[in-house]
């Protein structure tokens, strides 16, 4: 099991002063991604995980939780898979450092519904990793959960 309030202790001892929370969102095989809006002033463009900022008051899974449902629409946070928590330090854009912690979970195969943060998004198994447009550190966070074997067991198998 997973030691969230320990994940947010680690991260304030080394110094990290903004805490992000991301999702692999998957269907056995193959991950969610999202395109940025072109006209966005952050990264424009660019794919990436469904992600954001843990605002003042929330924990971990809340701040998942508001975000899985701002950015694709889900209403509600599905059951995480055990033991896979990918993180990455970088700076932000207000300069802060940074720290996202991403989880996997399943996809319940609901609809995608997208914020106007972004314009598209695609499903890509781990073959396709290298023609996206994916950051470096999502990209190693995606290898990350690729090479776990959480895919492997199918969507929603062997979740809490």
């Amino acid at each position: 099991m997973i030691d969230l309030q320990r994940l947010v202790e680690d991260a304030r001892h080394d110094g990290v002063g903004k805490l992000v929370v991301g999702a692999v969102v998957h269907d056995g095989d193959r991950v969610l991604i999202l395109r940025r809006s072109a006209a966005d002033d952050f990264l424009p463009g660019i794919e990436e995980l469904p992600s954001g900022g843990v605002e003042d008051g929330e924990d971990l899974l809340g701040a998942l939780a508001r975000e899985l449902a701002e950015e694709i629409g889900l209403p509600a946070l599905p059951r995480l898979d055990p033991g896979f928590v990918a993180s990455f330090d970088y700076v932000s854009g207000s300069g802060r450092r940074a720290r996202q912690y991403t989880f996997a979970l399943p996809y319940d195969g609901g609809p995608i519904t997208l914020s106007a943060e972004h314009e598209a998004h695609r499903w890509i198994s781990r073959a396709e990793l290298a023609a996206s447009d994916l950051t470096e550190e999502s990209t190693r966070t995606l290898r990350e959960f690729f090479d776990s074997g959480v895919s492997r067991r199918g969507p929603g198998s062997g979740s809490r």
